[in-house]
Protein backbone atom coordinates (compact mmCIF):
# COMPACT_ATOMS: atom_id res chain seq x y z
CA UNK A 1 0.00 0.00 0.00
CA UNK A 2 2.06 2.96 -1.16
CA UNK A 3 0.08 3.99 -4.18
CA UNK A 4 -1.86 7.21 -3.77
CA UNK A 5 -5.12 7.48 -2.75
CA UNK A 6 -7.39 8.53 -5.54
CA UNK A 7 -10.58 11.19 -4.94
CA UNK A 8 -13.05 12.90 -7.24
CA UNK A 9 -13.91 16.10 -5.89
CA UNK A 10 -17.75 17.29 -5.75
CA UNK A 11 -17.32 21.24 -4.69
CA UNK A 12 -20.90 20.30 -2.30
CA UNK A 13 -21.56 20.19 1.14
CA UNK A 14 -21.58 16.48 0.68
CA UNK A 15 -18.30 16.67 -1.13
CA UNK A 16 -16.67 18.23 1.57
CA UNK A 17 -17.32 15.50 4.06
CA UNK A 18 -16.60 12.98 1.52
CA UNK A 19 -12.72 14.58 0.78
CA UNK A 20 -12.15 15.39 4.71
CA UNK A 21 -12.77 11.08 4.92
CA UNK A 22 -9.94 11.20 2.26
CA UNK A 23 -7.73 13.21 3.97
CA UNK A 24 -8.16 11.42 7.47
CA UNK A 25 -7.83 7.94 5.71
CA UNK A 26 -4.52 9.20 4.45
CA UNK A 27 -3.04 10.56 7.03
CA UNK A 28 -3.72 7.64 8.99
CA UNK A 29 -2.39 5.64 6.26
CA UNK A 30 0.50 7.72 5.20
CA UNK A 31 -0.87 7.67 1.88
CA UNK A 32 -0.33 11.11 -0.28
CA UNK A 33 -3.33 11.76 -2.04
CA UNK A 34 -4.30 12.67 -5.81
CA UNK A 35 -7.17 14.83 -6.09
CA UNK A 36 -9.37 15.20 -9.54
CA UNK A 37 -11.70 17.88 -10.20
CA UNK A 38 -13.54 16.79 -13.17
CA UNK A 39 -14.19 19.42 -15.78
CA UNK A 40 -16.46 16.74 -17.62
CA UNK A 41 -19.15 14.57 -16.90
CA UNK A 42 -17.52 11.40 -18.04
CA UNK A 43 -14.62 9.74 -18.29
CA UNK A 44 -13.32 6.46 -18.47
CA UNK A 45 -11.11 3.37 -16.39
CA UNK A 46 -9.18 1.31 -18.29
CA UNK A 47 -8.42 -2.82 -16.21
CA UNK A 48 -6.76 -4.69 -17.81
CA UNK A 49 -8.45 -4.84 -21.01
CA UNK A 50 -11.99 -3.85 -19.00
CA UNK A 51 -13.15 -0.39 -19.40
CA UNK A 52 -15.09 1.14 -17.04
CA UNK A 53 -17.30 4.43 -18.30
CA UNK A 54 -17.86 6.62 -15.08
CA UNK A 55 -20.95 9.49 -15.43
CA UNK A 56 -21.13 12.01 -12.66
CA UNK A 57 -24.07 13.99 -12.20
CA UNK A 58 -24.19 17.35 -12.68
CA UNK A 59 -23.03 18.31 -8.88
CA UNK A 60 -19.43 16.86 -9.51
CA UNK A 61 -19.02 20.49 -12.08
CA UNK A 62 -20.68 22.80 -9.99
CA UNK A 63 -18.71 26.15 -9.58
CA UNK A 64 -15.39 24.94 -10.80
CA UNK A 65 -13.81 28.19 -10.10
CA UNK A 66 -13.70 27.99 -6.35
CA UNK A 67 -13.04 24.32 -6.37
CA UNK A 68 -9.12 23.78 -5.72
CA UNK A 69 -9.31 26.41 -3.51
CA UNK A 70 -11.95 24.76 -1.52
CA UNK A 71 -9.73 21.77 -1.35
CA UNK A 72 -6.76 23.53 -0.24
CA UNK A 73 -8.67 24.93 2.21
CA UNK A 74 -10.05 21.91 4.03
CA UNK A 75 -5.48 20.51 3.56
CA UNK A 76 -4.50 23.28 5.84
CA UNK A 77 -5.05 21.65 8.50
CA UNK A 78 -3.27 18.40 7.32
CA UNK A 79 -0.32 19.42 6.52
CA UNK A 80 1.63 16.05 6.83
CA UNK A 81 -0.84 14.88 4.20
CA UNK A 82 1.10 15.45 0.42
CA UNK A 83 -1.30 15.91 -1.92
CA UNK A 84 -1.56 17.01 -5.88
CA UNK A 85 -4.41 17.38 -8.51
CA UNK A 86 -4.81 15.49 -10.99
CA UNK A 87 -6.24 15.55 -15.03
CA UNK A 88 -7.15 13.68 -17.52
CA UNK A 89 -4.51 11.70 -19.57
CA UNK A 90 -5.91 11.65 -23.01
CA UNK A 91 -8.67 11.26 -24.96
CA UNK A 92 -10.20 8.41 -26.73
CA UNK A 93 -11.10 8.35 -30.54
CA UNK A 94 -14.94 8.88 -28.52
CA UNK A 95 -13.67 12.49 -27.07
CA UNK A 96 -13.86 11.17 -23.53
CA UNK A 97 -10.75 11.37 -20.90
CA UNK A 98 -9.51 8.72 -18.90
CA UNK A 99 -7.78 8.64 -15.68
CA UNK A 100 -4.76 6.36 -14.19
CA UNK A 101 -5.87 3.49 -12.23
CA UNK A 102 -2.48 2.87 -10.34
CA UNK A 103 -3.44 3.53 -6.82
CA UNK A 104 -4.07 2.27 -3.35
CA UNK A 105 -7.62 2.61 -2.90
CA UNK A 106 -10.31 5.35 -4.58
CA UNK A 107 -12.76 7.47 -2.65
CA UNK A 108 -16.27 6.81 -3.22
CA UNK A 109 -19.70 7.97 -2.19
CA UNK A 110 -22.43 5.03 -2.84
CA UNK A 111 -23.98 6.68 -5.94
CA UNK A 112 -21.36 9.34 -8.44
CA UNK A 113 -24.27 9.35 -10.94
CA UNK A 114 -27.34 10.53 -9.43
CA UNK A 115 -28.53 13.62 -7.00
CA UNK A 116 -27.20 12.58 -3.73
CA UNK A 117 -31.04 13.04 -2.25
CA UNK A 118 -32.32 10.25 -4.30
CA UNK A 119 -29.74 7.97 -2.96
CA UNK A 120 -30.70 5.73 0.22
CA UNK A 121 -28.32 4.65 2.80
CA UNK A 122 -28.87 0.98 1.92
CA UNK A 123 -28.15 1.79 -2.18
CA UNK A 124 -24.95 1.59 -4.28
CA UNK A 125 -25.56 3.22 -7.87
CA UNK A 126 -25.20 1.09 -10.46
CA UNK A 127 -21.43 3.40 -11.46
CA UNK A 128 -20.22 2.47 -8.25
CA UNK A 129 -20.85 -1.34 -8.65
CA UNK A 130 -18.99 -1.63 -11.90
CA UNK A 131 -15.97 -0.18 -9.90
CA UNK A 132 -15.89 -2.28 -7.25
CA UNK A 133 -16.77 -4.99 -9.95
CA UNK A 134 -13.44 -4.61 -12.27
CA UNK A 135 -11.04 -2.26 -10.31
CA UNK A 136 -7.55 -3.76 -8.63
CA UNK A 137 -8.00 -1.16 -5.63
CA UNK A 138 -10.40 -1.37 -3.33
CA UNK A 139 -12.91 1.10 -2.70
CA UNK A 140 -14.15 4.09 0.51
CA UNK A 141 -17.22 4.57 0.73
CA UNK A 142 -17.66 7.21 3.59
CA UNK A 143 -20.63 8.13 5.46
CA UNK A 144 -23.14 10.47 4.37
CA UNK A 145 -20.89 12.98 7.27
CA UNK A 146 -17.31 12.87 7.60
CA UNK A 147 -16.53 11.00 10.93
CA UNK A 148 -12.65 10.26 11.99
CA UNK A 149 -12.25 6.45 12.22
CA UNK A 150 -10.18 4.99 15.26
CA UNK A 151 -10.67 1.50 15.12
CA UNK A 152 -11.14 -1.10 12.19
CA UNK A 153 -13.19 -4.07 12.01
CA UNK A 154 -13.16 -6.90 9.45
CA UNK A 155 -15.90 -9.01 8.40
CA UNK A 156 -14.64 -12.81 7.41
CA UNK A 157 -16.65 -15.62 6.08
CA UNK A 158 -14.13 -17.43 4.93
CA UNK A 159 -13.97 -16.81 1.14
CA UNK A 160 -11.27 -16.19 -0.58
CA UNK A 161 -12.64 -12.27 -1.11
CA UNK A 162 -13.51 -12.21 3.06
CA UNK A 163 -8.97 -13.51 3.23
CA UNK A 164 -8.18 -10.71 0.52
CA UNK A 165 -9.91 -8.08 3.02
CA UNK A 166 -8.44 -9.08 6.24
CA UNK A 167 -4.69 -9.22 4.60
CA UNK A 168 -5.74 -5.78 3.74
CA UNK A 169 -7.26 -4.75 7.18
CA UNK A 170 -4.21 -6.03 8.79
CA UNK A 171 -1.75 -3.88 6.39
CA UNK A 172 -4.29 -1.19 7.62
CA UNK A 173 -3.39 -2.00 11.21
CA UNK A 174 0.02 -2.14 10.85
CA UNK A 175 0.17 1.50 9.37
CA UNK A 176 -2.34 3.35 10.99
CA UNK A 177 -1.57 0.79 14.64
CA UNK A 178 -5.21 1.07 15.81
CA UNK A 179 -6.70 -1.41 16.93
CA UNK A 180 -7.97 -4.46 14.51
CA UNK A 181 -11.18 -6.63 15.64
CA UNK A 182 -12.48 -9.52 13.30
CA UNK A 183 -16.21 -10.47 13.23
CA UNK A 184 -17.34 -13.65 11.82
CA UNK A 185 -20.50 -15.97 11.79
CA UNK A 186 -20.60 -19.01 11.80
CA UNK A 187 -18.51 -22.49 13.29
CA UNK A 188 -15.02 -21.47 14.21
CA UNK A 189 -13.61 -24.21 13.54
CA UNK A 190 -14.67 -24.18 9.93
CA UNK A 191 -13.30 -20.50 9.94
CA UNK A 192 -9.87 -21.32 11.61
CA UNK A 193 -9.39 -23.67 8.20
CA UNK A 194 -10.19 -21.06 6.09
CA UNK A 195 -7.94 -18.86 7.56
CA UNK A 196 -4.81 -21.30 7.89
CA UNK A 197 -5.27 -22.29 4.03
CA UNK A 198 -5.15 -18.84 3.92
CA UNK A 199 -1.92 -18.75 5.27
CA UNK A 200 -3.59 -15.95 8.11
CA UNK A 201 -4.30 -18.14 11.28
CA UNK A 202 -1.46 -17.20 12.80
CA UNK A 203 -1.31 -13.70 11.96
CA UNK A 204 -4.56 -12.66 13.88
CA UNK A 205 -3.27 -13.90 17.19
CA UNK A 206 -2.61 -10.21 18.56
CA UNK A 207 -6.08 -9.28 17.48
CA UNK A 208 -9.64 -10.06 18.59
CA UNK A 209 -11.56 -12.55 16.89
CA UNK A 210 -15.34 -12.46 17.77
CA UNK A 211 -16.83 -15.68 16.35
CA UNK A 212 -20.46 -15.60 16.63
CA UNK A 213 -22.59 -18.59 16.21
CA UNK A 214 -25.92 -19.11 13.32
CA UNK A 215 -26.20 -17.55 10.38
CA UNK A 216 -27.83 -14.42 11.55
CA UNK A 217 -25.84 -11.17 10.68
CA UNK A 218 -27.96 -8.36 11.24
CA UNK A 219 -28.21 -9.34 14.98
CA UNK A 220 -24.76 -9.33 15.74
CA UNK A 221 -24.31 -5.65 13.52
CA UNK A 222 -24.74 -3.24 16.65
CA UNK A 223 -21.41 -4.92 18.36
CA UNK A 224 -19.25 -3.07 15.68
CA UNK A 225 -17.74 0.12 17.06
CA UNK A 226 -19.74 3.30 15.97
CA UNK A 227 -16.44 4.77 14.79
CA UNK A 228 -14.84 2.21 12.94
CA UNK A 229 -13.85 1.54 9.51
CA UNK A 230 -15.47 -1.51 8.49
CA UNK A 231 -13.22 -3.95 5.76
CA UNK A 232 -14.92 -6.57 3.64
CA UNK A 233 -14.57 -8.62 0.29
CA UNK A 234 -16.99 -7.64 -2.57
CA UNK A 235 -17.73 -11.58 -2.84
CA UNK A 236 -17.86 -14.40 -1.13
CA UNK A 237 -20.40 -17.12 0.55
CA UNK A 238 -21.75 -18.02 3.33
CA UNK A 239 -22.41 -15.36 6.34
CA UNK A 240 -20.95 -12.30 4.17
CA UNK A 241 -22.06 -12.99 0.84
CA UNK A 242 -21.93 -11.59 -2.55
CA UNK A 243 -21.71 -7.13 -2.02
CA UNK A 244 -25.09 -7.10 -4.25
CA UNK A 245 -26.97 -9.52 -2.17
CA UNK A 246 -29.07 -9.32 0.84
CA UNK A 247 -25.81 -9.15 3.28
CA UNK A 248 -24.49 -6.09 1.57
CA UNK A 249 -27.36 -4.30 1.21
CA UNK A 250 -28.31 -5.07 5.21
CA UNK A 251 -24.72 -3.36 5.86
CA UNK A 252 -25.56 -0.60 4.03
CA UNK A 253 -28.79 0.40 5.58
CA UNK A 254 -27.87 -0.35 9.05
CA UNK A 255 -24.04 0.86 8.78
CA UNK A 256 -23.26 4.66 8.96
CA UNK A 257 -19.48 3.51 9.27
CA UNK A 258 -17.33 4.03 6.57
CA UNK A 259 -16.64 0.66 4.21
CA UNK A 260 -13.86 -0.24 2.70
CA UNK A 261 -14.63 -2.94 0.07
CA UNK A 262 -12.00 -5.69 -1.72
CA UNK A 263 -13.51 -6.81 -5.43
CA UNK A 264 -12.42 -9.62 -7.08
CA UNK A 265 -9.93 -8.00 -8.98
CA UNK A 266 -8.09 -6.29 -6.11
CA UNK A 267 -4.45 -6.62 -5.90
CA UNK A 268 -2.01 -5.60 -3.48
CA UNK A 269 0.07 -2.79 -4.22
Amino acid sequence: MKRPLLHIFRNTPFGRETLLQSIDSCQKLQLPLDIHIPRDKKFLFYFDGDVVQIDLDKSYLLDPETAEEHVRQLLIDHPTVEYKFIHQQSYTGTGLPDLPTNFSLMTCPRSISDVTTRIGLGHIGPKVRRILQVATFPTLIPGAVFKPWQKIVVLYGGSESAGKALKLALTIQKRSQLPLQIISIGDKATLETAMEDQGLLDKITAHDWQVYPGNSLQRHLYQIPHDALVVLGAYGHGPIKALFGSSMELIQSQLPNPLLVVGPHYRAG
